[in-house]
């Protein structure tokens, strides 16, 4: 009877469709017999360096010429080979990749147990127990992906139906926002708030962290710059509708009262995890997202990065010969590439140049160490305040990138501030200045994001 192993060694020689679609996936180590390990070997070192599969006839020669090989190895092998050569059963395709990518799975589950139990007993000196959850979540993921590509002709049906879905995105509960990316940041993006220091980059995510957890989405902020506490303390100020400045004086029964009827509220949940300044890169995000999934089976919806400035590449060392511009790219390139990978729109900001700093009319230019983080980011925009807009309680908002929709529409738009509650709300655009669009689509339409907060009820 024919094993799994034998049905792939034999299929990679006389089958280039299956060739063609499960090398890419296998590895040697999944092979626990060293006679198969080494005709696998060989078969796809002969593909690889001719793009073509390998005959019984060059797989004999090549196992010839194998130095590692005693003789009693070869004669082995050599009749492994014959029963190969001998074997004419014929599969189906489809039922033939099914099971190899079971059987691929399975062993890379089996070897990743070996490995956190070789871990576990400290006898790996290169990595400890904080790896075996990413060990664990590679093994799982082992599939095949068969899509190679969209064909423009083929495909028009699948290409029609996609212009016509409708792409999951979390929404902003502020009018000008929603209107710039058409309902809300999708999934496997990267946005980046543009600010000086101390107009509102944190009171920005703050007050959509805590939008998203009151409309019931999982939310991770992830903070480099304020300790856990005090970015809970804005979302506090936020969520509970008290002045910041007053949280300390409030009686304990009171606090609780308040969270209380905030969890009955939303099915929603807020995880706050900080970081040393600088230290840490998407390797750490990534392993704090495995760690969540396995400890608290949270997965978020949106993850919230504060901020991008002053996080760690995975790729570079600072303390390195490398310039500003390629080591904030690379940041926002690893940034972006989580997303992607958590299937997730990610959040974040980055400060401006000295002369941003003063300017009523921030640009893309006044990104501050590298003009690569804009030419990653899928949406990017400025947050600008002045005397005027300061005493009418406004922030202006400047688009100065978007990949959902057409940049020139609502370039500039303000929105209202309650700094005491680290609270954005829509406001009057026709008290901002001279700004693009009026809002008035949108203020009429739309309930003050005061009210909102209000329903919650809380006294």
């Amino acid at each position: 009877m024919n094993s799994i192993e034998h049905s792939i060694l034999k299929n990679l020689v006389i089958n280039e469709d299956y060739t063609r679609k499960v090398l890419p996936f296998l590895k040697e180590e999944y092979f626990e017999d060293g006679n198969q390990k080494a005709v696998f070997q060989e078969c796809r070192e002969f593909i690889n360096k001719y793009d073509s599969r390998i005959t019984y006839e060059a797989l004999s020669i090549e196992l010839q010429n194998r130095t590692d090989l005693t003789e009693k190895d070869y004669i082995e092998i050599s009749q492994l080979v014959d029963r190969l050569r001998s074997d004419e059963e014929d599969q189906q395709l489809q039922w033939l990749l099914d099971v190899t990518e079971t059987w691929c799975r399975d062993r890379a589950i089996y070897l990743a147990l070996m490995d956190s139990i070789y871990i576990t007993e400290g006898k790996d000196s290169k990595r400890d127990r904080g790896a075996i959850p990413s060990i664990l979540t590679e093994a799982l993921a082992v599939s095949f992906d068969n899509h190679i590509g969209h064909d423009y002709l083929e495909d028009f049906a699948e290409r029609f139906e996609s212009y016509h879905r409708k792409e999951d995105r979390i929404p902003f509960d502020l009018g000008y926002f929603n209107k710039i990316t058409k309902g809300g940041l999708p999934n496997k993006t990267l946005n980046v708030a543009l600010a000086g220091t101390g107009v509102g980059k944190s009171l920005f995510m703050c007050h959509m962290a805590s939008a998203c957890l009151v409309d019931g989405y999982d939310v991770l902020y992830i903070t480099m710059e304020m300790a856990e506490e005090k970015i809970a303390e804005r979302i506090d100020a936020n969520l509970l509708d008290v002045n910041i400045q007053d949280i300390v004086e409030i009686p304990q029964q009171i606090f609780e009262k308040k969270i209380d009827k905030l969890t009955q509220k939303t099915r929603g949940h807020l995880i706050i995890k900080e970081y040393p300044t600088a230290s840490a890169h998407v390797g750490h995000f990534r392993a704090l997202l495995n760690e969540l999934a396995l400890k608290k089976s949270f997965r978020p919806s949106i993850i919230f990065i504060d901020y991008l400035n002053i996080c760690a590449s995975s790729r570079y060392s600072k303390m390195g010969n490398v310039n500003s511009y390629s080591y904030i790219k690379a940041i926002a390139e690893e940034l972006r590439g989580l997303a992607v990978e958590a299937n997730v729109p990610i959040v974040s900001a980055t400060q401006t140049t000295r002369s941003g700093y003063s300017s009523s009319d921030v640009d893309i230019t006044d990104t501050s160490e590298s003009f690569g983080l804009p030419a990653t980011a899928d949406l990017m925009f400025a947050l600008i305040s002045t005397e005027e807009l300061e005493s009418l309680g406004q922030i202006m908002v400047k688009q100065l990138k978007n990949r959902y929709n057409d940049l020139n529409v609502y370039k500039r738009f303000t929105v209202g501030v309650d700094r005491a509650k680290m609270r954005l709300y829509d406001c009057d655009q026709s008290e901002g200045g001279e700004l693009i669009d009026s809002g008035d689509e949108i203020t009429s339409t739309l309930t003050d994001t005061k009210s909102k907060f209000a329903s919650l009820n809380f006294s």
